[in-house]
């Protein structure tokens, strides 16, 4: 399963980043590695997230305790995980809708 994950610094996170530089994907390699996954890329973007990285767990479960244990660190001011399908999986999906017989609210 992929993942794609953004997240903002605090502050002070960014103000320690500047007077110590970091490779803070190292750290988050080998955060994802014992949590069984594998780190396909971080980037540093600015914007809304400082960072912006795409990563595979085994499973949800391993995804939500890698955002969990990096939100509990203190260093960041929020993070999203979102769930990336293939689309092979999302054409799947779409056909399945269809056949599902779901009818919107009448007006």
């Amino acid at each position: 399963m992929k993942y794609l994950a953004q997240a903002s610094y605090t502050a002070e996170a960014v103000s320690g980043l500047i007077k110590n530089p970091q490779n803070r994907g190292e750290a988050v390699r080998q955060v994802i590695e014992k949590l069984g996954g594998r780190l396909e890329g971080f980037w540093f973007s600015f914007g809304d997230y400082d960072v912006t990285l795409v990563f595979e767990m085994p499973d949800n479960v391993s995804a939500a305790a890698f955002s969990l244990a990096v939100s509990a660190g203190g260093a960041l001011k929020s993070i999203k995980t979102t769930q990336l399908i293939t689309v092979e999986e999302a054409m799947s999906a779409l056909k399945k809708a269809a056949k599902s017989g779901y009818k919107p609210p009448k007006k």
